[in-house]
């Protein structure tokens, strides 16, 4: 059985932007594409007008909404299988639901109503956060330059091998037959001196090696699993989520990862996942560890 690749639409332009993203995903890694539509969105982020029917405005709508959905991807894509649903509950609970059996979700950054002006829908945030499956959310504004065409970014973390999220990223590269950037960044505390017991020469050289050598050994556990893509090493200095939104700039696609933490709820964002989610200037793909 082959999973769908789930799109949440809502109607407004972030969710049109979502919808295309993932037909033409669906097009390229030949999955089906499942329309979704959570009823009560418009509660959730602000108030629908009601009309004098049999049935609720809402249900009007939504069926409206996800068939317009569902004829726009079949327009865009004829070669994918389009099928459209309406949940009558909670959007993230009904797309959390989605992503058990789902080879991605994918959403806009932003909704509709109330918090339409934010830079990260609240639907988006909560989905990223407890998904079983990746989830992609596409920004609000496209980029002033095309990007380069199958370039993957991925941050490269503590993890001593590759992890889900650099997994992922690769199979992407090759499914695009394009090249794979990994990033590692790294930053010298301050306190540390020259002179440090453990460090040989600057205290930023020692950092830098380290970093450099990290990056070595996962990749060269992850280069094992395939020779269909260039693989790129990028070590930089300096705030993790800065650097990963810059070198996200001409990109594709963004991948971070989100672990389960004991006695969390969901998955562990974090800051440097906030930030790209909120700012980087390309899809960003949030990947749950598995392990």
């Amino acid at each position: 059985m082959q999973f769908p690749i789930v799109v949440g639409v809502d109607g407004s332009e972030g969710s049109l932007r979502a919808l295309d993203w993932a037909a033409a995903e669906a097009a390229r890694s030949q999955h089906p594409l499942r329309v979704v539509h959570a009823s009560l969105w418009e509660r959730y982020e602000g108030r629908l007008p009601t009309f004098d029917t049999e049935r609720p405005a809402e249900q009007i709508l939504a069926e409206h909404l996800v068939a317009s959905a569902q004829e726009r991807a079949q327009r865009l894509h004829a070669e994918v299988d389009v099928v459209a649903d309406v949940r009558p509950e909670d959007p993230v609970k009904a797309l959390v639901r989605e992503s058990h059996e789902a080879a991605l979700v994918v959403l806009g950054s932003r909704g509709r109503g109330r918090i339409a002006g934010m830079l990260l829908g609240s639907v988006s945030l909560a989905l990223a956060g407890r998904s079983h499956c990746p989830v992609v959310v596409i920004p609000a504004t496209t980029p002033g330059a095309p990007p380069k065409q199958g370039r993957v970014v991925v941050g490269i973390g503590d993890a001593e091998r590759p992890t889900a999220a650099a997994r992922f990223a690769l199979d992407q590269a090759v499914s695009r037959h394009g090249e794979l950037i990994a990033v590692r960044a790294w930053r010298c505390p301050a306190h540390e001196a020259a002179d440090h017991p453990l460090l040989s020469g600057s205290p930023a050289s020692a950092h830098r090696q380290r970093a450099e050598d990290h990056l070595e050994d996962v990749l060269a556990v992850l280069d094992r699993t395939s020779s269909e893509a260039a693989v790129h090493r990028s070590v930089e200095q300096g705030p993790v989520h800065q650097i990963l939104i810059e070198a996200a700039t001409g990109a594709e696609l963004l991948v971070v990862g989100a672990r389960r933490s004991d006695g969390h709820h969901g998955l562990h964002l974090g800051a440097v996942n906030h930030a790209v989610l909120h700012y980087a200037p390309c899809p960003v793909a949030v990947v749950p560890d598995t392990r």
